[in-house]
C-alpha cells in the first residue's frame, strides 16, 4: 500500500521555531548574562595615615538582577477522553428479521410467502418439532400455496398429478436463491436470541446448533422415489399406498409432496448451508 500522507507545510513549524527562539533567548538572559557594576562616587575626603593591613577592602555595589520575563508556553487542554460506544441491543422485531431474510435473495416473492408475525420464536418451535420428526402446523414461516393439491385417476388408481409439485417451485426457487452465507452469518447473529428463546420452550437439554442439524439431517434421509407416487384416500385426506413411504415421518411425506426436483434442490441447498456454518 503506497503512502499517501502528506508532508507538512514548513510554514506549519513557524509559530514552534518563534517560541523555542523566545525561551532560548530568556534562558540565557536569565542565568549566563550578568551587568556591569557601577562606578561608586567618591567623595574628596582627606585619607588618614592608616597602615596597609587596615586598608578595608572596597564596598561592593549591591547589584539587582531585572528579571525577565519568559515568554508563555502555549497551554494545550488535553483531550476529553470519550465514552467507550454503547452496543445497541439486538434488534429481533418482526420488521427487522424479515427485512434482513428478504435481503438474502433477490426474489421479491419472498416477502409475500412469508409470515409477518413471531417469526423467531416460529423458527424455534418449527425446527425443534422437524428434529423430532414432527411438523408444527401453527408455526409455519412460509405462508401455504394457494393452488390446491391434485391428483388424477388411471386405472382405477389414484396418483399425484404433476401439477401438484409445481405449486411448490415457487418456494424452491425462492430458498436455492438466497445467499448461503448471508443465512449462515444471519443464523449466528440472531443465535443468543434463538437459544434464549428455545430455553423458554423447555423443548431440552440439546444446544440449537444440535437441534437445528437433527432437523436438516433428518429432511435428508427424506428416500427418493420415482414418479408417479400412487396414493389412495378415506375421503378426509391423501395416503401413500407404499407402506414404507406412509411410514415416513409427516416431515419427510409433506418434503415428498414437493416433487423430486424440487426436494433435490431443497436437499442441496441444505447440505451447502449445513456445511458452511459448521466450517465456521
Amino acid at each position: 500500500m503506497s503512502d499517501n500522507t502528506e508532508s507538512p507545510s514548513p510554514r506549519s513549524f513557524l509559530p514552534s521555531i518563534i517560541i523555542a527562539a523566545v525561551l532560548i533567548i530568556a534562558v540565557v538572559v536569565l542565568y549566563f548574562w550578568q551587568p556591569e557594576p557601577e562606578e561608586p562616587k567618591m567623595q574628596k575626603v582627606p585619607a588618614p595615615q592608616q597602615k596597609v593591613d587596615d586598608v578595608a577592602p572596597p564596598i561592593q555595589p549591591m547589584v539587582e538582577n531585572t528579571p525577565v520575563a519568559e515568554e508563555e508556553l502555549p497551554q494545550y487542554n488535553e483531550p476529553t477522553p470519550q465514552p467507550a460506544p454503547v452496543e445497541k441491543p439486538l434488534d429481533t422485531s418482526d420488521n427487522t428479521i424479515k427485512s434482513l431474510i428478504e435481503a438474502t435473495s433477490s426474489y421479491e416473492a419472498l416477502a409475500h410467502v412469508l409470515v409477518d408475525d413471531d417469526l423467531l420464536n416460529r423458527f424455534v418451535v418449527f425446527t425443534d418439532n422437524m428434529a423430532s420428526e414432527q411438523i408444527a402446523n401453527s408455526h409455519r414461516l412460509l405462508k401455504s400455496p394457494k393452488q390446491k393439491f391434485k391428483v388424477y385417476q388411471q386405472a382405477d388408481k389414484f396418483w399425484i398429478d404433476a401439477s401438484s409439485f409445481k405449486r411448490y417451485s415457487l418456494y424452491t426457487d425462492i430458498f436455492v436463491s438466497m445467499e448461503t452465507a448471508e443465512m449462515v452469518n444471519l443464523y449466528k447473529k440472531y443465535l443468543p436470541a434463538i437459544s434464549e428463546k428455545y430455553l423458554e420452550i423447555g423443548a431440552s437439554s440439546d444446544e440449537f446448533n444440535q437441534v437445528l442439524d437433527n432437523a436438516i439431517e433428518h429432511i435428508l434421509d427424506t428416500p427418493e422415489v420415482p414418479t408417479p407416487i400412487e396414493v389412495t384416500t378415506d375421503s378426509v385426506m391423501y395416503k401413500f399406498v407404499d407402506e414404507r413411504l406412509e411410514s415416513l415421518s409427516p416431515v419427510q411425506k409433506q418434503l415428498l409432496r414437493t416433487g423430486p426436483e424440487n426436494m433435490r434442490q431443497i436437499k442441496a441447498k441444505l447440505r451447502e448451508f449445513r456445511n458452511t456454518l459448521n466450517a465456521q
